[in-house]
């Protein structure tokens, strides 16, 4: 009797749900959710870096998801899923109450963006960040950013938590604990949401919240105190073990059990970060770093920990014991935006022409939605088109890639991006060109941070939209990198990855490298490097990093 599983991929913009034949990894079907809130723009502010998103939109997506891949595959299927995992975006705090009800689904709360999810990319918390920095280094006790890079983040969650609670009387006062959205949606699935009983997830503890076991859990209570008295108290009402992706958070509830149209003894997973997740879908071995290039890049290494043994990687985004693999070192790095970069440079072009569209008094409303949807749809291709024309370093453009701050090495949200060398023959293919390069130049730089930490890159497994979509911008890589890139052969690496780490928890595998094994893709495509060209980007990878310095060394006078 054939087994499935389910991988729920919570991403920025949308939910993701994988049914997998748990014997192979086929994929059986697969559904995607939009969020309609954040697509509509709600609660967000881009101007003051506030991104928010509101519990209902995750609900409705695993919801309906879920109810669709099954409508979709074989009769009977549903009576054959065991087990459900779950990965999500990250750090994705929320506050809640007692029952573990994030703040936004109770009516006094409901349109309040400090009661809702705290997404990844919001920087509201930079003030915050430099604080946690400068105490942990001045306290007098152990630096509780030791084992995160020594460097603590904007993006993560002790940050953004104490942004809120100075920002917003009432959440302060009505928050119990907070929630990581990983560990949220396991627990409302199992209907085990009392905060004090939530089995947390040892990728989002360890990376973004200063876990660790030499630590006996989170950072110590008269630390936080000396922080800001507003947590005092909050370490008791969080929690002190943590659990890796291969252990059983408990059944699916009842309630969801119908909700969903499966039985109650459906297994449900402890949840894990999207990017972790996935380097187990694109099948990661040690030594090789896993890339998901997608809005921003998430990197992940993993290594035999007695390897490393007590060896601190500087300005990254954590070391972490089973954070991806149990019983091996996850090391975490990336870049605040990749994708993001493109985006917002389509639209900088976009918008003034949708305005002027829209304006016209010789087109009809239908006419200018279509011209409209036409320009949004050939603008990326038309610029890769024109910027592949391009002969490397041929319009001395160079940009840096810090639109969204900058996430490793060395994580620094006040940072911002930069294009060098226009003249009044620029134009937009070579400014894209140089964008897209920047990101490589990005990609490049944590690649040397690993190296010059002792840590051998020996390949690089790519994943993610970016990865599957653009041949143009993975060889830009590749060439400035100097290195082969294997791309996964999953379209959904995460979805896969969650749904191979349900395998083992619904009892199929007895360990993730089983399930790997067993349920791995494969790869399709190896982008290998052009010698000429990566020796031709040497010098422009020095010049960005120069106008860098520059640029940190303005910002931080500021």
């Amino acid at each position: 009797m054939t087994k499935y599983t389910l991988g729920v991929d919570y991403g920025t913009d949308s939910v993701r749900t994988l049914l997998v034949d748990a014997s192979n990894g086929n994929e059986i079907s697969h559904s995607v959710f939009h969020y309609p809130r954040w697509k509509a723009g709600k609660y967000c502010d881009p101007a003051n870096n506030r991104f928010r998103q509101h519990p209902l939109d995750y609900l409705e997506g695993l919801e309906k998801t879920i109810r669709d891949v099954i409508q979709k595959a074989p009769a009977g299927t549903a009576q054959n899923v065991v087990a459900i995992s779950v990965d999500t975006t990250g750090s994705t705090p929320v506050a809640v109450d007692k029952n573990g009800t994030p703040l936004a689904l109770n009516p006094e709360f409901a349109e309040n963006p400090n009661a809702m999810f705290v997404l990844w990319k919001d920087h509201t918390a930079t003030a915050e960040a430099a604080e946690i920095n400068a105490v942990a280094r001045s306290w007098g006790g152990v630096d509780f950013t030791k084992f995160e890079g020594g460097i603590y983040s904007s993006e993560w969650f002790w940050a953004k938590i104490l942004h809120v609670l100075r920002e917003d009387a009432a959440v302060c006062k009505a928050a119990y604990s907070w929630v990581e959205h990983c560990d949220w949606i396991p627990a409302l699935l199992t209907g085990n949401t009392d905060p004090l009983k939530i089995k947390r997830s040892r990728c989002a503890a360890g990376h973004k919240a200063m876990w660790h076991a030499e630590f006996d859990g989170l950072p110590a209570e008269d630390f936080l105190q000396k922080l800001d008295p507003l947590l005092a108290g909050l370490r008791s009402r969080l929690y002190k073990e943590t659990f890796t992706c291969e252990v059983k958070a408990g059944n699916l509830s009842p309630e969801w059990a119908k909700r969903l149209g499966l039985n109650e003894n459906v297994a449900v997973g402890v949840g894990s970060f999207d990017a972790h997740i996935g380097a187990l879908g694109g099948e990661i071995k040690p030594y090789y770093l896993s890339k998901i290039m997608g809005t921003s890049t998430c990197d992940i290494l993993i290594a035999p920990s007695e390897e490393v043994g007590n060896k601190f990687v500087k300005g990254i985004c954590g070391q972490v014991d089973g954070s991806v693999l149990p019983g091996m070192l996850g090391l975490e790095a990336g870049q605040s935006a990749f994708g993001d970069v493109y985006a917002w440079f389509k639209n900088l072009l976009l918008g003034p022409a949708e305005q002027l569209i829209n304006r016209s008094s010789k087109l009809d409303a239908n006419t200018k939605a279509a011209l409209v949807e036409e320009l949004a749809d050939s603008m990326i291709p038309w610029l890769t088109l024109e910027a592949e024309r391009i002969a490397i370093g041929e319009t001395g453009i160079v940009a840096l890639d810090w639109l969204n701050g900058r996430r490793t090495p060395d994580a620094n949200q006040l940072l911002k991006g930069a294009i060098f060398g226009l003249n009044l023959g620029s134009e937009a293919p070579g400014i894209f060109r140089a964008l897209v390069e920047a990101t490589a130049f990005g990609s490049k730089k944590i690649i040397d941070r690993f190296a010059e930490e002792g840590i051998p890159i020996e390949g690089i497994i790519a994943l993610g939209g970016v990865a599957k979509k653009s041949p143009f911008v993975m060889q830009v890589v590749a060439d400035v990198i100097n290195k082969p890139i294997l791309v996964a052969r999953s379209e959904q690496a995460c979805a896969l990855g969650s749904a191979m780490a349900a395998a083992v928890v619904g009892g199929i595998y007895p360990t993730i490298t089983d399930a790997q094994q067993a349920m791995g893709n494969g790869f399709e495509t190896e982008y290998k490097p052009n010698t000429i060209n990566a020796l031709k980007y040497k010098n422009l990878y020095d010049q960005y990093s120069r106008m860098g310095e520059l640029v940190e060394k303005e910002t931080m006078k500021k």
